[in-house]
């Protein structure tokens, strides 16, 4: 009886699927491949960069920037812009706190606001306001969504932010609530006081809070590591599986792209074959619970459409036999 590892099977059946590696390894292939391949089955797919360093227009030969841009039958696609989306969250905020700020203290507010929009963390909540409206808002209208993130670091904060978010956000909800309590029973002989900022906080504690509970989902999500078999991917691809594991994310297969192909005759290439064969061995012990799909090197660059196919195909074929595996199984 064979049994099937970990997942791999029911990657096609996942609605959100995050791309996550080193830097180098070929996330964004694999991440638009993966998406392309769930496009030839039928599923409409969107395929979304956080990563700021965009990399999908460039293989798909197409302009798409911060706007969802079809590229081929049941492919579209999106380019977050980080400036973009922290300006738009930052004007959101002001928004927000005008309807609750003195208008004595309005102008040095919104000068504060501006003075953030460079601090550290501020870009990530406007990436994460961002990726939130995405999964609540607009994943109905697609069978599935594919996040081609940036490399690990940034991949991490990015998605330990719903649970971060929403312990710092009901902290301040119970402080609020304290105050407009006090400020009831001073001000108001005990009546409810209306609080615009509390009815802000508490929108934003439900959707991280839906977020949160969507990427616990392992029926719903799923996480994806792209490596190739190299001593530092491999060490960062087991740190990066540790960290989000804290937070009860789980990592449930991996991509081990450009493998060379066993038919090399030429020495150079005969001894990186073998030391890929040793890397790839330790792959298998470094993570037993992680199914692995084997990606080749190709003898061309990947920089158009047709030449994403060829991987795009291998996914598609590798998604079908493992099905085909657990059928028998």
């Amino acid at each position: 009886m064979l049994l099937a590892q970990p997942s791999f099977a029911g990657l096609a059946a996942k609605r959100i699927v995050f791309f996550a590696g080193k830097g180098g390894v070929g996330k964004t292939t694999s991440a638009a491949a993966f998406a392309l391949a769930r496009a030839y089955s039928g599923a409409r797919a969107l395929l979304v960069s956080t990563d700021p360093a965009h990399n999908l227009g460039d293989i798909f030969g197409v302009g798409i920037g911060d706007s969802i841009t079809p590229i081929s039958a049941n492919l579209e696609a999106i380019e977050i812009e980080q400036e973009t989306e922290t300006r738009k969250y930052l004007d959101q905020v002001k928004r927000n706190l005008s309807k609750a700020v003195q208008t004595t203290m309005l102008d040095e507010v919104m000068r504060q606001i501006d003075l953030v929009a460079h601090a550290p963390g501020t870009a990530e909540a406007a990436m994460f306001d961002r990726m939130v409206s995405i999964i609540l808002d607009e994943s109905h209208l697609f069978d599935v969504v594919v996040f081609d993130t940036a490399p690990t670091g940034h991949t991490i904060r990015l998605l330990s932010l719903p649970e971060l978010m929403g312990v710092w956000i009901k902290g301040l909800l119970q402080r609020r609530q304290r105050r407009n309590e006090d400020y009831s029973q001073l001000l108001a002989d005990g009546e409810p006081m209306e609080d615009p900022m509390f009815e802000v906080l508490n929108r934003r504690r439900e959707r991280a809070a839906q977020v949160s509970n969507l990427l616990l989902n392992s029926k719903v999500t799923g996480f994806v590591f792209v490596l190739v078999p190299e001593y530092l991917p491999i060490a960062e691809t087991r740190r990066g599986i540790d960290q989000l594991s804290q937070y009860d994310l789980h990592v449930e297969t991996l991509f081990v792209n450009k493998l060379l192909p066993e038919s090399v005759s030429d020495p150079f290439f005969q001894g990186r074959l073998d030391q890929q064969q040793q890397y790839r061995k330790q792959i298998d012990a470094d993570f037993p619970r992680q199914a692995k799909l084997d990606l080749p090197l190709l003898s061309h660059d990947i920089n158009t459409l047709q030449s994403l196919e060829t991987i795009a195909r291998h996914i598609e074929q590798a998604l079908v036999l493992r099905e085909n595996v657990v059928s028998r199984s």
